[in-house]
């Protein structure tokens, strides 16, 4: 079966890259977000399967527009080739789930089978995503968000591409660059101080990933806070800067007050 195969690959390369991972993941000087990724995370020969595979047209994808951002993203995954599923719920297993809990020594991680914030992500030429924290809880509000993992699909893909994953200080002033590379996993903490961004896509080519949370009751905060993704500007964007603070205060007093969150109702109840 495809998904055992791809599980067995992930927790292959966990363990080869085991000392490399927890010196990354401990070592972050120029950002304030926790991180790590492995390249040639499965053989090349089946990234390109997985990739060939992948929807390449955005009509079945959610399409997000704003100042915020421009992407596509699609969490229903049962009309679309297996290997796809196979793929995501790999990363959903228990034993990959564990390793990584284990390697980054945090306790009590699982998957979201909602695939809340999760599945399939897609971006074309002028798509982007402002530096923003992810919302701090599972569609449910009871588990805290604690990992993100991003797996990038799209061949050749290169710096000049943009499109590429940045990591923010917290004054959101300067970001480090994480190519959004062929066959590349990256994983990142999640938490009130975790800016993140990815920049302009400039190739005619699409960007392709998919993305998986885990979450856990314990919170990644000294306190049991809670937040609703939270955008900002770009240090050249001045008044998006300024209309993000207010959109920002606004949509978390109403989430608070309501528990009504955005894309709450966005998840893949088949799993």
């Amino acid at each position: 079966m495809k998904k055992n195969l791809y599980v067995n690959l992930i927790l292959i390369r966990l363990n080869q890259e085991l000392v490399n991972i927890k010196k990354k993941w401990n070592n972050n000087k120029l950002t304030n977000t926790k991180h790590f990724y492995i390249d040639n995370l499965f053989p090349k020969k089946l990234c390109k399967e997985i990739y060939s595979c992948f929807p390449k047209k955005n009509n079945n994808f959610i399409k997000s527009r704003s100042l915020k951002e421009s992407k596509s993203s699609l969490n229903k995954l049962h009309n679309l080739d297996k290997k796809l599923l196979a793929i995501t719920l790999a990363f959903q297993n228990r034993k990959v789930i564990s390793l990584i809990g284990k390697i980054l020594n945090i306790k009590s991680l699982v998957a979201d089978p909602l695939l809340y914030a999760g599945g399939l992500s897609i971006m074309f030429k002028g798509d982007f995503l402002n530096p923003h924290i992810d919302n701090s809880h599972d569609s449910k509000r009871k588990k805290f968000r604690r990992l993100n993992l991003l797996y990038y699909l799209s061949p050749n893909w290169s710096l000049k591409d943009g499109g590429n994953f940045e990591l923010w200080n917290n004054q959101k002033t300067k970001p480090i660059t994480i190519v959004s590379k062929f066959n590349r996993l990256v994983i990142m903490e999640t938490n009130k101080q975790s800016w993140h961004s990815v920049s302009m896509v400039k190739s005619t080519k699409p960007r392709c990933c998919i993305s998986n949370d885990y979450y856990s009751t314990i919170s990644p905060n000294t306190k049991q806070s809670f937040h609703v993704t939270s955008f900002a500007g770009r240090p050249e964007e001045n008044i998006k800067k300024k209309l993000f603070i207010f959109d920002n205060f606004l949509r978390n007093f109403f989430s608070r007050i309501t528990r009504i969150g955005r894309g709450k109702n966005n998840v893949n109840k088949k799993f």
